[in-house]
């Protein structure tokens, strides 16, 4: 079953797109293994064809919002980091139950 995302209202909107790129991101997730991982790029893949490059920083972005929502964890080397300040390739899991 996937999760269901957060509700939202007024300023915590987001676009139709930036939905779809947390969507895309929980859809993911829902078909790995607990504790498995995906790469931002698989995501900006799916989402974005041929243009993926373009949608590594909205992927990120979504990824962050997803964390604030307590969905997902960012990960670097395998360990939680603050998706605030993490640069360099990340990781994107569930959260731990």
């Amino acid at each position: 079953m996937v999760p269901a995302l957060p509700a939202r209202s007024g300023a915590d909107e987001v676009s139709p797109s930036d939905a779809r790129l947390e969507s895309s991101i929980v859809d993911l997730l829902a078909r790995r293994a607990a504790g498995a991982t995906i790469c931002p790029s698989e995501v900006a893949r799916l989402v974005g064809g041929d243009d993926w490059r373009s949608m590594m920083e909205p992927v990120r972005a979504a990824a962050r919002r997803l964390v604030t929502a307590g969905q997902v964890e960012i990960t670097q080397g395998g360990e939680v980091v603050d998706p605030e300040t993490a640069t360099g390739p990340i990781r994107i899991r569930r959260v731990r139950s």
